[in-house]
């Protein structure tokens, strides 16, 4: 008898498909939680929740920086913040109020140092220099 003729003829027994069917489920969830990117409910609550506060964090440091460049004390501003150790910039913003929004107790969590790093790295738009400008000559 051939080994092709032997595979045909098998019949396994109702324990061996039991058996087998068990451990193809275990591999399965191993696979999947290994290497798939399945994850438990509790585990992807904990994600959305922290890209929730991470969406937070990022809006409310764009209206920072905005509202920041929009001041009209802007450039003197900045200066002072670039001065800053980049440790304590994250400070300066929560102290001038650019991340404590209306009927808001508390700063963003996260918004601050975001918005700062975001203006450390930002130059004043040409209007607000050429508005400091002008403020210079006249005084």
């Amino acid at each position: 008898m051939s080994m092709g003729e032997k595979w045909s003829a098998y019949q396994p027994s109702k324990a061996i498909w039991f058996w087998s069917c068990i451990g193809v489920a275990v591999l399965t969830m191993v696979v999947g939680f290994s290497w798939g990117g399945w994850v438990t409910g509790g585990t992807a609550t904990k994600q959305a929740q922290a890209a929730g506060e991470q969406a937070a964090a990022q809006l409310a440091a764009n209206i920072c920086v905005h509202r920041f460049l929009a001041a009209p004390d802007a450039s003197a501003q900045l200066a002072e913040l670039k001065k800053e150790d980049t440790w304590k910039r994250d400070s300066f913003v929560e102290k001038g109020g650019w991340v404590t929004f209306a009927k808001m107790k508390e700063p963003v969590d996260g918004a601050a140092k975001l918005c700062a790093q975001q203006l450390a790295s930002a130059d004043l738009p040409a209007a607000a220099t050429a508005d400091a400008a002008a403020e210079t000559k006249v005084n």
